[in-house]
């Protein structure tokens, strides 16, 4: 039995479809059913919904044997995790953006807001800009609408609600999007299974 644990939302839905494809769906699972735990003796699998930023606990502590996470949560917790495969789902950037006609003046420290904290330290340290950091856990982009930050450090899709808020993007930090990562004892002692379970997913991934 494989277990595997999935993000809450969009991405989820999109790395089950995958999932599906590649042979792995689960008999038991439905979008309108509110259970978190659905297995499948059938495929072998045993599937549960976490929240986003939970994905790599599961996984880094064994609960979990493989996980669905955005690189941005991966590389926001270092977690001691094998990363197998480039998902091509859920493509968005880390970007910095500001309320439009934003000027950095340098007087002091950028006030950032953001919930990647660590990730927002290390891109302002590696160009040298002093930072105040805050953190926040949603509604990033009210920040510097209502006078918390002078910039936000967050993730971008479409940038329709940045644009909602009167924002703009003034830095692509990086380009990120879904992988799947591993526990590392669950890689060793189920290599097979989890490599043919790698293979497939491969297999059906759209490249466009």
């Amino acid at each position: 039995m494989i277990n595997i644990a999935l993000p809450k939302g969009r991405l989820g839905e999109k790395a089950y479809k995958l999932m599906e494809k590649a042979g792995f769906g689960c008999s038991e699972y439905s979008e309108s059913v509110r259970k978190l735990v659905f297995r499948d003796k059938e495929n072998g699998i045993s599937l549960f919904w976490v929240k986003p930023f939970d994905v790599c606990a599961y996984v880094e502590s064994g609960v979990a044997d493989v996980g669905v996470v955005g690189k941005d949560v991966l590389e926001e917790q270092s977690s001691d995790v094998y990363e197998l495969l480039d998902l091509n789902i859920g493509k968005c950037a880390v970007c910095v953006a500001a309320e439009k006609g934003f000027e950095d003046d340098y007087s002091g420290p950028l006030r950032v807001a953001t919930k990647f904290v660590r990730s927002a330290e290390r891109y302002f340290s590696s160009v040298g800009r002093e930072t105040e950091i805050i953190k926040l856990n949603g509604s990033i982009e009210l920040a510097p609408v209502l006078g918390l930050s002078d910039v936000i450090f967050d993730i971008v899709e479409t940038g329709e609600t940045l644009k909602e808020n009167g924002l703009q993007v003034i830095e692509k930090v990086s380009s990120v999007s879904a992988r799947l990562i591993a526990n590392k004892s669950s890689y060793k002692f189920k290599y097979d299974e989890l490599k043919d379970f790698n293979e497939k997913l491969k297999g059906v991934m759209n490249y466009d």
